[in-house]
């Protein structure tokens, strides 16, 4: 049976691998990894039914106001996202991940995502509960709150 140790190493190596990816997908498409970061909390935003504000993407990027504002900014002018008014709070303005990203996203990402989900499916039920489990740990034990 493997370590805990050796399980932590090869997350750890998953988490550079998915960073080298994500680097590269950047570099293809004129973004920097930051803006990758936030392509994808968006989109876990919007899979959530949370909506996406520059304050909830600062704060879950770890960044300041003036750093948020420059992220959305180049993804807007990207064509990534758009900044549309809150329908139920015109006060708010709710970041919207444009169809295109979603789409550049699935072409990039979307053969490794698959291959995942084929070997999930290798594993039972009570097995993927149990690797299901481990990563919300793990989430919950990185997160700095």
């Amino acid at each position: 049976m493997p370590s805990e140790m050796s399980t932590v190493h090869l997350l750890r190596e998953v988490a550079v691998q998915f960073g080298l990816r994500s680097a590269e997908f950047a570099a293809a498409n004129g973004m920097h990894p930051t803006d990758v970061r936030a392509l994808i909390c968006l989109l876990d935003a919007e899979r959530a039914g949370e909506p996406a504000t520059a304050g909830r993407l600062g704060a879950r990027l770890g960044l300041n106001s003036a750093g948020t504002t420059g992220v959305v900014d180049r993804l807007v002018r990207l064509g990534y996202v758009r900044r549309e008014r809150d329908p139920h709070d015109r006060r708010r303005v709710r970041i919207v991940v444009d169809e295109r990203a979603v789409a550049l996203g699935e072409a990039a990402f979307g053969p490794l995502i698959g291959r995942i989900v084929d070997l999930l499916r290798t594993f039972t039920p009570a097995e993927r509960d149990a690797i299901h489990r481990f990563l919300l740990g793990t989430v919950a034990a990185a997160d700095p709150d």
